[in-house]
């Protein structure tokens, strides 16, 4: 299932633009297809969004592409010795528990429990108040109209995906070249005939893809892309030292939790809880820097007054998690950017403009757990050599159109923390 069909002929040449979750996989999975691949990264290997997400992986999703293709990477991550090689474990099924308040929004939830297990996820439950507090007893029961809740749900250590992904990347032969941005392209009418990176290297290739999310819309610049309505969003994420209220085994135990306002928290260790709330914020991907991922605007620093976000994050999660509320304290503040979509869903396929440019990018959040699916998506692209409207997963057909470029906004994915 993880395999494409390798080529009669000679090997074939392919760039990967960028060196996150999504680059290294579909690098490896464009290996094993018996394409020759060579990776470029910017800085080094996850210096992007990649080292500054939540890494939650679910399958909860309100679309049966997201489903299925979710219900691929989780079976991916699982099988992570067999997928790849590697010794790590890049997974910890401690499942996703969504909190739902109102009538309206527990009609639209049980709607999509029904959904999610028509198109395959068994094991997604909807609870009732008191099933809820039964089996998470940290939970207020009178703040809730009802739970979701999917054990096989869970979150990622990114850092396993990306640096494990790069070695079976240079395993499988491919070249890596960290530390090399990229600064010119030449085209030949439709198609992009080389790419020039900041050492210097002229590489020439088939196929080249785009894997570079928020940056996609400099980098698509210069390689002669269409426009792709992909804004770089800043989001921030805020630690919360556990204190006296739980137990560092309960703690460790905790699903990714989703407050009824959308804050949402997990464990990052024994003894700090990893909480985000997502706020407006500007589109800044004409002009930010890297450096910017780790600059914390005052209103979002832990530091400051009660009023700043990561305190009202603090209290919204504690409003339902009562525990939360007597945890000792926010400790620290990372940020980095996310690449959004109108419709939150992410672009898989080839540019509109360039014949032989694949566009992997606009993940809105979610590229850490879309990785596998990414990857398989973007290879079965390079083998067909134009769009296509499905690929198959698990033995099933994940429809393509969610995904396309140039489709309609209005399906949009309601399941976006």
């Amino acid at each position: 299932i993880y395999t494409l069909s390798l080529h009669d002929a000679l090997p074939i040449c392919a760039v990967v633009i960028g060196g996150g979750i999504t680059g290294t996989l579909t690098g490896c999975a464009l290996l094993r297809a018996g394409w020759k691949v060579t990776l470029i990264e910017a800085q080094h290997i996850g210096a992007g969004s990649s080292s500054r997400t939540a890494a939650g992986i679910r399958q909860q999703f309100s679309t049966r592409e997201s489903v299925l293709g979710m219900r691929y990477s989780v079976d991916f991550y699982k099988r992570w010795h067999q997928t790849m090689g590697q010794e790590g474990q890049p997974i910890e099924q401690n499942g996703y528990l969504f909190l739902v308040q109102g009538q309206q929004a527990w009609d639209a939830a049980l709607k999509r429990v029904q959904d999610q297990q028509a198109w395959g996820l068994s094991e997604v439950q909807a609870l009732t108040p008191d099933q809820t507090l039964e089996r998470f007893p940290y939970v207020d029961p009178d703040e809730i109209t009802g739970a979701t809740w999917c054990p096989s749900d869970g979150f990622l250590r990114p850092d396993v995906v990306y640096n494990e992904g790069a070695a079976t990347f240079r395993a499988l032969g491919g070249t890596l070249l960290q530390g090399s941005p990229l600064i010119q392209a030449e085209r030949v009418g439709g198609r992009l005939t080389s790419i020039t990176t900041g050492k210097g290297a002229v590489l020439n290739a088939d196929v080249f893809l785009d894997c570079t999310n928020a940056w996609s819309r400099r980098v698509g610049d210069i390689l002669g892309a269409a426009h792709l309505p992909v804004q770089a969003l800043k989001r921030y994420l805020w630690f919360i030292e556990r204190g006296e209220s739980m137990s560092p085994a309960e703690l460790l135990k905790m699903p990714l939790i989703i407050s009824p306002q959308g804050a949402y928290c997990r464990p990052e260790n024994a003894g700090s809880l990893m909480t985000g709330w997502k706020h407006a914020a500007p589109d800044v991907s004409a002009d930010f820097e890297y450096e910017d991922q780790d600059t914390v605007e005052p209103a979002y620093f832990h530091k400051n007054d009660a009023d700043s976000r990561p305190f009202e994050t603090w209290m919204a999660l504690a409003q339902a998690l009562p525990p939360v509320g007597e945890f000792a304290g926010i400790s620290a503040t990372t940020a980095g950017f996310y690449g959004t979509t109108p419709d939150h869903n992410p672009f898989l396929d080839f540019d509109p403009n360039t014949e032989n440019l694949i566009r992997m990018v606009g993940f809105s959040g979610h590229g850490a757990m879309f990785g596998p699916f990414s990857a398989q998506v973007g290879a079965a692209l390079a083998e067909a050599g134009g769009s296509i409207d499905h690929v198959s997963v698990l033995g099933e057909e994940a429809e393509l159109a969610p995904f396309k470029i140039g489709r309609d906004f209005g399906a949009a994915e309601a399941m976006v923390i």
